[in-house]
């Protein structure tokens, strides 16, 4: 490697890495919850090691943080690397923050070496990308690319139904600001959103490689409060054709979707289908009751719109099947969506290119969890991502990573982006 090459400032990540884990472990994992205590805490940490090394700083309205190294040309399309600082109650260290802390370790090394960029090179911390505390995803790259709306804001927090206009309020943002006034970098000033996240599965892990260039990021369609509903009655009184049975038509509607999905993917269609929440009522059901009611979500995954439609529709003409031979209602309420999202064919090479020279295995694969970039590629911002091995999955307190296949994942981004911007 040409030693003209930046090298990133590893050891500060490393130090962050450990900060962020003795402030945010909750006795059984790491929780930062999102516009609350634990990602604010986060954010302050960050912040306040970027005003020490002599970064801009500045927050938007909806209380995103950006940490800029200035370029020489400060009205060129910036260069933004990020991701988020929130987990799940109860997840992993590394889910979000590895790729505020690449980011960071990359401008460091910059400005430790006196370098300066073309352009503005930002590195964004971004809000509330977990859905697990707001029934409404990416609410910080949303809000930070114009696409919150008053009604969005009137959503309340899943644990203390309070709204995320008083939660963007209390973090010291201005929620009128982020629907009536434009963004603070908009996505026509950005040259490419460029992010860094654990794989969050175990393709990278099975296959022994430490970094992914990725593809394209799935968009989902979902069911978050779906029901069935049919009628209770004695466990021990009800004969067979007379119960509506809710457990078992649920039943019915899972194997068959599980069925259908399989056969989907043997005929070429990339997709998966999750029912992760799902029970009966708690106080009416009961062991010696044929159950009335069940509650489940559901979350259909592809980066093809056309497979989602499909296997939506099969989802609603299956129930309709199952309400006649049982005699069960559903109902799945509201739909929510999100669209894929292709990565940037340049920032593919270029990150191709990099890991060839570095000599870093790697292999380009999808994303079937959804990311920030997301957002930002789908208002028409060049992105990319990197993919880190990790270990035991995420969203869990077992999650992990190992620190030198991160290393190698920061120093690939670092290399792609010298060359883009330096032409070293």
């Amino acid at each position: 490697m040409n030693m003209a090459f930046p090298k990133p400032d590893m050891t500060l990540a490393e130090r962050l890495f450990a900060q962020l884990q003795q402030m945010s472990f909750d006795g059984k994992g790491i929780t930062r919850d999102a516009y609350g205590p634990g990602e604010q805490a986060a954010h302050n940490l960050v912040r306040q090691l970027a005003s020490e090394l002599g970064f801009e700083v500045v927050t938007d309205a909806a209380a995103n943080l950006y940490v800029i190294l200035p370029g020489t040309n400060r009205k060129a399309k910036r260069v933004v690397i990020g991701s988020h600082l929130d987990s799940v109650p109860s997840g992993g260290n590394y889910d979000g923050a590895a790729g505020v802390l690449a980011g960071l370790a990359i401008v460091a090394g910059w400005k430790a070496e006196g370098l300066v960029p073309p352009c503005d090179i930002v590195v964004m911390a971004i809000r509330a990308e977990e859905s697990a505390w707001f029934p409404i995803s990416y609410l910080g790259s949303k809000a930070s690319l114009g696409k919150l709306t008053r009604d969005d804001l009137a959503i309340v927090r899943r644990d203390n139904q309070i709204s995320i206009d008083q939660h963007i309020r209390s973090c010291g943002g201005n929620p009128d600001n982020v629907v009536e006034k434009a963004p603070l970098f908009g996505a026509d000033s950005l040259r490419a959103f460029l992010e860094i996240h654990i794989e969050q599965g175990p393709v990278l892990e099975s296959a022994e490689i430490p970094v992914g260039i990725v593809s394209g990021i799935c968009g989902s369609l979902r069911y978050r409060f779906a029901s069935a509903y049919g009628q209770y009655a004695h466990s021990g009184a009800c004969p067979s054709y007379c119960r509506q049975d809710a457990v078992v038509a649920t039943a019915e509607l899972v194997t068959e979707m599980h069925r259908k999905w399989h056969e989907m993917e043997n005929d070429g269609h990339e997709l998966t289908v999750t029912f992760g929440r799902m029970f009966t009522d708690p106080i009416d059901a009961d062991m010696s009751k044929v159950s009335g009611l069940v509650k489940f979500s559901i979350d259909f995954r592809s980066r093809n719109p056309a497979t989602l439609e499909l296997v939506n529709n099969h989802l609603l003409m299956f129930a309709d099947h199952l309400t006649e031979r049982h005699g069960v209602q559903f109902e799945f309420g509201e739909q929510s969506r999100s669209a894929p999202a292709l990565m940037d064919s340049h920032w593919i090479a270029a990150f191709e290119h990099s890991a060839t020279v570095l000599n870093i295995a790697n292999r380009l694969m999808p994303s079937g969890a959804g990311h920030d970039c997301a957002q930002f590629v789908n208002c028409g911002v060049p992105g990319a991502m990197l993919f880190i091995r990790n270990q035991h999955g995420s969203h869990n307190p077992d999650e992990a990573m190992e620190f030198a296949d991160f290393n190698q994942a920061v120093t690939v981004l670092n290399h792609a982006i010298v060359t883009e911007l330096l032409n070293l």
